[in-house]
């Protein structure tokens, strides 16, 4: 009888574990820690340390991989993820480039992807293969739309253009070059330069030979300082415009007074300390900040590492629904996740406040882009 007893209590012991084995939840995630992309992809790297270890009362497990900034070890990556890990969840990658081949990647698993990318295109035009994409950062056009309409206001008639020779910087010029006959500005270049150059000495001088108003640059990361470094040290006084991917502390060590001034539309993250007391956005944020520093010794996080810490969010909001469902590790739960992803309503996020829906995987509006200037060395609100 007793050794019956014992057996009973053995097997349920084991049940037990398998059943909690079998509960695991799995989030693989591809990043550009290294190479052309590491200004963005190291701050998700010391982020992975922060995110959540349970989720719905159940068991978190991160597996993080270093795509190296390149498309194809990014697929490379997703493939071993998806396949030997089997993670409910994939996030990836930093850059839209390299973000690109895992939406096919993905959609073919049928697991949902949390793009840590820019470019609308990542989840636009929708359809079968997008549905399984999500983006946490604001779409450039939602972006880019914003600070048009700010260079306008300000009675700028001509714009010089450089940008990334990238999706990121051509998403952005479509969106302006579209805007500005309408805004009452023209752009009156459309240069480029690749992330890893060392000059844009030509492209600045064509620049100024156009005697602009103002100059905009669609860039990210410490290679955005290049061009405005250029355009200051050949004279350009007139206001520089930036994107909301230079929104990094490296940015403003790097560029010093050369970047003092510029202006450009990011997320609540940037300018939450100068928002309300009771904002949503500045509670979101605290949670972000006590957990990496936590983490990471103390030391303060970036906007991009919030990019993955909001897809987490987004992740977190949806699992508990998701787990009614079904159990992690089955196609029925990663396709529970992706639907109840796309349930999110007014989710305060660092990036904005968050409204999917069927045809919108970005899930912001205008409402999400706050104008963000360079002041004292340090990112304010713009007054």
């Amino acid at each position: 009888m007793q050794q019956t007893k014992t057996l009973i209590v053995a097997l349920a012991t084991m049940l037990a574990g398998v059943t909690a084995a079998q509960a695991e939840i799995k989030i693989g995630i591809t990043m550009s820690a290294s190479g052309p992309g590491a200004a963005l992809g190291q701050p998700q790297s010391k982020t992975v340390a922060a995110l959540p270890k349970e989720i719905g009362g159940e068991k978190v497990t991160y597996f993080a991989l270093d795509d190296e900034s390149d498309p194809t070890k990014a697929a490379q990556n997703a493939r071993k993820l998806l396949s030997e890990e089997k993670v409910d969840v994939l996030i990836g990658s930093s850059l839209t480039p390299v973000s690109l081949p895992l939406i096919d990647i993905a959609a073919e698993a049928k697991t949902p992807l949390m793009t840590m990318a820019a470019a609308a295109i990542l989840v636009a035009p929708m359809d079968d293969r997008r549905k399984w994409v999500y983006k946490v950062v604001p779409n450039d056009d939602i972006m880019a739309e914003a600070i048009g309409k700010y260079i306008a206001k300000t009675g700028a008639k001509k714009v010089g253009y450089i940008g990334f020779s990238d999706a990121y910087g051509e998403g952005y010029y479509k969106v302006l070059a579209a805007a500005a006959p309408k805004l009452g500005f023209e752009l009156t270049t459309h240069e480029v330069y690749a992330r890893s150059d060392a000059s844009v000495t030509g492209q600045v001088l064509k620049i100024i030979a156009t005697k602009p108003d103002a100059v905009f640059i669609a860039a990210a990361g410490t290679p955005a300082v290049l061009p405005q470094k250029a355009l200051r040290e050949r004279g350009f006084k007139g206001p520089i415009y930036q994107t909301h991917g230079v929104a990094t502390e490296e940015f403003i060590k790097l560029g010093g007074k050369d970047v003092e001034g510029a202006i450009f539309a990011g997320e609540a993250f940037s300018g939450a300390e100068d928002m309300p007391a009771d904002s949503p956005f500045r509670k979101v944020k605290a949670r972000f900040v006590d957990a990496y520093k936590a983490a990471n010794g103390g030391a303060s996080p970036t906007i991009f590492g919030v990019h993955l810490w909001d897809s987490v969010t987004l992740v977190e909001n949806a699992i508990p629904a998701a787990l009614k469902v079904a159990k992690p590790g089955t196609p029925e739960f990663r396709a529970a996740i992706r639907d109840q992803i796309e349930k999110s309503k007014d989710l305060a996020l660092n990036n904005g406040l968050s409204n999917m829906t069927p045809d919108n995987h970005n899930g912001y509006d205008e409402r999400s882009a706050v104008l963000i200037e360079i002041r004292d060395g340090a990112f304010r609100l713009k007054q």
